[in-house]
């Protein structure tokens, strides 16, 4: 090995174009930005779906609607859900605990009871919501439906 042919390691250099560093470089003057136009300005970015001056897309696209992000999503539960329920676990009072090991409602999901089929038993039902309907078919047959 000698001085004569010394190299770099293989990847540790890399040709960078050193811009506005004057005429002589062969990228002074405009510093390779063209003439004009807003590219070759100081302090220059680009909008996120700026097009040009066309109308962006998403002013072009008719608006319509309106999500309330504090919404209250409710699954529905049935009163046959409840009897088959209650015959599978053979209890006479369904929690939301119930609700949550059978997989009829996540562990931060609320259930209403619905008045959807029929109950043969006395239930004591506790959920975070009932219809009208389905507190009196459930009083009817000698249950309680308590409220979260």
């Amino acid at each position: 090995m000698e001085l004569s042919n010394l190299r770099p390691a293989k990847g540790s250099t890399h040709s960078s174009k050193r811009i506005g560093r004057g005429q002589g470089s062969g990228k002074g003057g405009t510093s390779t930005r063209g003439h004009k136009g807003a590219k070759s300005r100081s302090g220059y970015s680009k909008k996120v779906g700026f097009e040009g001056g066309q109308m962006p897309l998403q002013r072009r696209v008719p608006k319509f609607g309106f999500k309330n992000i504090n919404r209250v999503e409710y699954v529905p539960v049935s009163l046959e859900l409840l009897q088959k329920l209650s015959d599978k676990l053979g209890v006479t009072t369904i929690t939301i605990e119930n609700l949550i090991d059978e997989r009829i409602i996540s562990k931060r999901g609320r259930a209403k009871v619905l008045c959807n089929g029929e109950l043969s038993a006395k239930l004591d039902v506790t959920a975070h919501g009932f219809s009208k309907a389905a507190i009196e078919a459930i009083e009817a047959k000698g249950g309680t439906a308590t409220k979260l």
